[in-house]
């Protein structure tokens, strides 16, 4: 499985998790093995790849008052709970990433993002997610230097 369908699977699995208030293991399980039609072969998927979803979800909500907190601050003339749910969950993710995990380029995590947001969004969620998490990156930079 490659990073950014391990990224769009925890997308989905934290916006199931948020409406639905799923564990975290039944939303990925959910998500990876029962979203699919039903003339589809269920997707046969690596452990590990699977650990990674899971991970990006668990990590995710275990730091979810952190990420909104963190987050508030870069969303100028927005509340976090009037975005989209997708929206919010992308962020959310990309946050986690850019915050509380190593290996993966800050230039890459926003990229993923700005992608899901086009794929899941509206016409203009990738901008907006460019904006918020452009500065934040930004600011991270000045913080790491």
């Amino acid at each position: 499985m490659k990073r950014r369908l391990a990224r769009e699977y925890a997308v989905q699995s934290l916006y199931q998790m948020e409406m639905n208030e799923t564990p975290a293991e039944q939303a990925v399980y959910t998500v990876i093995h029962e979203g699919r039609d039903s003339d589809e072969p269920a997707p046969v998927h690596e452990p590990e790849d699977v650990d990674f979803v899971l991970s990006l979800v668990k990590g995710t909500s275990a730091h979810i008052r952190e990420i909104d907190r963190k987050l508030t601050g870069y969303l100028k003339g927005w509340q976090l709970d009037r975005l989209s749910r997708v929206d919010r969950q992308i962020l959310r993710l990309a946050v986690y990433e850019l915050m509380y995990t190593e290996g993966t380029p800050q230039k890459v995590i926003l990229n993923e993002a700005i992608e899901l947001a086009k794929h899941f969004g509206t016409e203009e969620s990738g901008k907006f997610v460019n904006g918020v998490l452009g500065k934040l990156v930004q600011d991270l930079g000045k913080q790491n230097s």
